[in-house]
């Protein structure tokens, strides 16, 4: 009988992990500064990505206060010039639109006039509008109160008022203490709250706001809103708008004006994309500095464990075996440089944003990404290095000094 060929011990993952990790072992000193060089040009990368969306993030939140998705819509001209109306259910229609995320209308009561005492004469108006005011109101157009509350369920049905931060310096209102009241319309309104300016709908800073209900009822209010404020999700503002005036009026869409989208929106689109053409071009730079580290790194290791090799294949290790030992080690390389990197990039991006006050924001993607990119990196600069040092004939490497 013939004996059967010897075959080549097998390698498993664990044993590949173990002998790369052993290469890495005995040059400590050497994968340390290669690891700290990967480590600077990942941490570098993901501290830009990181401060560069965390100072986006604090931009959005700035951006947001000032209504980039706050759309208005009125009721413009008839064709034959006279003044349109919208109908009452235009914003419940409007609610409807799937991004529209908030919607509130005003409809303001021409003709009347709020003042502080019945003994005011009625020419001094004090430009102080009267509007009747949805409930939500506050929360679509980003109000706060000064002093007071805002109407409920309850106050907005009977004779109460809020005063827009102009309307009640105005009319002398200071604070809503002690029952103080308005002459409105021939009729005593209590004063309720006082709004903070409003900068995104100055017009509700010189009215007088009551009730939608108790408009109807003390004030002859028809119920047509004058004014309607959604807000929608910033990336679906345009297609919002695009349907605005179809959706408020469906009988008459010519006959409704709508806002255009604010040039802040815009603004923030066009940061968008300058911040993310500048995290594509750092992150290249880093990895590419990265990946330069690791492939000297392993040529200069092969060069110098020539020996090594040579007694490895003379006891049997196969080409791929070799392969595998090199390549496992440069991928180790690279993921510990990659690992600590991440670490200290969002170390330096938490420490930053706190100095700022901005939120803390390091996206996903930068932590996985910079970690599976090193690791790309790695393969690639540890690719030729390994195919090097598995093509070495025993005898020529056994002879190397």
């Amino acid at each position: 009988m013939h004996p059967k060929p010897l075959q080549p011990a097998r390698l498993f993952l664990t044993d590949v992990i173990r002998v790369g990790g052993a290469g890495l072992r005995t040059r400590r000193l050497r994968v340390f500064l290669s690891a700290l060089g990967i480590a600077i040009g990942i941490a570098a990368m993901t501290a830009v990505v990181g401060i560069s969306s965390s100072s986006r993030a604090e931009l959005d939140r700035q951006l947001a206060a000032l209504g980039t998705n706050l759309l208005t819509v009125a009721p413009g001209n008839d064709l034959f010039g006279g003044g349109a109306t919208l109908p009452d259910e235009a914003v419940p229609m409007i609610a409807r639109i799937g991004p529209v995320t908030e919607v509130a209308a005003t409809g303001k009561l021409s003709g009347l006039h709020v003042y502080r005492s019945d003994h005011i004469p009625a020419a001094q108006t004090g430009s102080i509008s009267v509007q009747a005011a949805h409930l939500d109101l506050p929360r679509t157009v980003g109000a706060t109160l000064a002093d007071g509350v805002w109407l409920n369920l309850a106050t907005a049905r009977y004779p109460a008022v809020v005063l827009g931060n102009a309307a009640a310096r105005r009319l002398g209102v200071v604070s809503v203490g002690d029952g103080v009241q308005v002459y409105l319309d021939r009729r005593w309104f209590t004063v309720i709250g006082i709004l903070e300016p409003v900068p995104l709908a100055p017009e509700l800073d010189a009215a007088a706001l009551v009730g939608w209900d108790a408009a109807k009822t003390y004030l002859d209010f028809d119920g047509h809103p004058t004014t309607l404020y959604t807000r929608s999700r910033d990336a679906s503002v345009e297609a919002v708008r695009a349907v605005l005036a179809a959706t408020a009026n469906p009988q008459s869409p010519n006959e409704v004006k709508v806002s255009r989208p604010s040039d802040a929106l815009a603004a923030r689109q066009a940061t968008d994309r300058t911040f993310t053409g500048l995290l594509l071009g750092l992150g290249a730079v880093a990895l590419l500095v990265g990946g330069v580290g690791v492939a000297n790194t392993m040529v200069i290791s092969v060069l110098e464990r020539r020996a090594e090799i040579g007694l490895r294949r003379a006891l049997g290790a196969t080409r791929g075996q070799i392969l595998l030992q090199f390549l496992s080690e440069s991928l180790l390389l690279s993921a510990l440089g990659g690992a600590g990197g991440v670490v200290t990039g969002i170390g330096v991006t938490t420490l930053y944003a706190g100095s700022r006050d901005w939120p803390a924001v390091v996206p996903p993607w930068a932590t996985a990404g910079g970690i599976l990119a090193t690791l790309v990196i790695g393969a690639i600069a540890g690719l030729y290095p390994a195919v090097r040092a598995a093509r070495l004939a025993p005898t020529e490497a056994l002879a190397a000094p």
